[in-house]
């Protein structure tokens, strides 16, 4: 038996529960991990309370598409991975069918990345899912490239961190956009040539000050709703405004139209275009190692939770005080 995080309902926190599950045989193609660390996401947040791109589709439900641990048991068929084999797991599946919110977890083997013995399964669960969001969306399809400049919101997230970082190893300036002040040193230190405080400046004027009027070719919005507008302005002309996120929860409307149809490429984007391409994500993870190996890259925790304050660790999550990954822990 596993201890697994489910759900009856779609809802907030409180909905989440504990429960010893077994988690079942691996089939052909999958492989079934003992959970060490769960890297917690926006998605999972989405997910239970009914707002994700995907819906839950029964009850009781898990959630989590994130972790790291080690190989408990291969499926038939299944090569390239030993019983023992350190690994992290990847988001390239429905939170349906494989979540990872547990002690021991099936997963598909196409979401299995190998991790060196030197990787902890902490560092291991942080890692991935920021930085490969961020090389899908710069490098293989945005194509950032040196002199460039990239606005990204939601700055102090994992992901947003991590396109600091992807912004300045590519050669282009990164704009940090947070809410509060209170974030913009470690915004700075991070990497960010500036800091826009959203709640105190009008970022589509900065922004225009910053580029010489010209507007940031790119913008990497991970909030979207009604402010998607006024970002819009911020762009230049035949740039592209990337939504790669929705944490506003409100409709997104299409700004072109109110702005008189400027020449503006707007697109959205999910971390799967990558992870669930296997000629992208090799190339993604072979981008995101040599990184991580020469130091531009690092996984950023700011907290950890053990499993069984799942609950807290979702509060905390939605709190936005925090600055990088939130990591549950899994004792064994």
């Amino acid at each position: 038996m596993a201890k697994t995080v489910r759900m009856q309902e779609t809802g907030g926190p409180e909905v989440l529960r504990l429960e010893d599950l077994e988690p079942g045989e691996p089939g052909p193609g999958e492989v079934l991990v003992r959970v060490d660390a769960i890297g917690l996401n926006r998605a999972d947040v989405l997910f239970r309370s009914g707002q994700y791109i995907e819906p839950v589709k029964q009850f009781p439900a898990g959630l989590g598409s994130e972790a790291a641990g080690v190989v408990e048991s291969l499926g038939p068929g299944v090569t390239g991975f030993a019983i023992g084999q350190p690994v992290s797991v990847i988001p390239n599946f429905s939170q349906n069918d494989y979540p990872q919110y547990a002690e021991r977890a099936l997963a598909p083997v196409t979401a299995l990345l190998p991790r060196p013995e030197s990787v902890d399964a902490v560092s291991g669960a942080a890692v991935w899912m920021p930085y490969l969001t961020a090389y899908g969306a710069m490098v293989e399809v945005g194509r950032v490239r040196a002199g460039d400049f990239a606005v990204i919101t939601a700055a102090s997230s994992s992901v947003g961190l991590a396109a600091i970082h992807t912004t300045n190893r590519l050669g282009a300036t990164p704009i940090a956009v947070t809410r509060t002040r209170a974030k913009r040193q470690r915004l700075l230190d991070e990497g960010a040539a500036e800091v826009i405080v959203s709640d105190e400046e009008d970022v589509a004027g900065r922004v225009l000050g910053l580029t010489s009027g010209r507007g940031a070719e790119y913008v990497f919005d991970a909030v979207a709703g009604p402010g998607v507008v006024d970002l819009a302005r911020a762009v230049a002309a035949d740039g592209t405004l990337f939504l790669w996120g929705a944490a506003s929860a409100q409709p997104t409307p299409y700004p072109g139209f109110e702005l008189g149809m400027p020449a503006l490429n707007l697109r959205t984007y999910t971390v799967h275009e990558i992870s669930r391409c296997p000629e992208r994500l090799r190339r993604g993870v072979a981008f995101v190692s040599t990184g991580l190996q020469t130091g531009a890259f690092r996984p950023s925790v700011d907290r950890t939770f053990p499993l069984e304050e799942i609950i807290q660790a979702h509060r905390y999550l939605e709190s936005n005080s925090h600055v990088g990954k939130i990591v549950v822990t899994v004792a064994h």
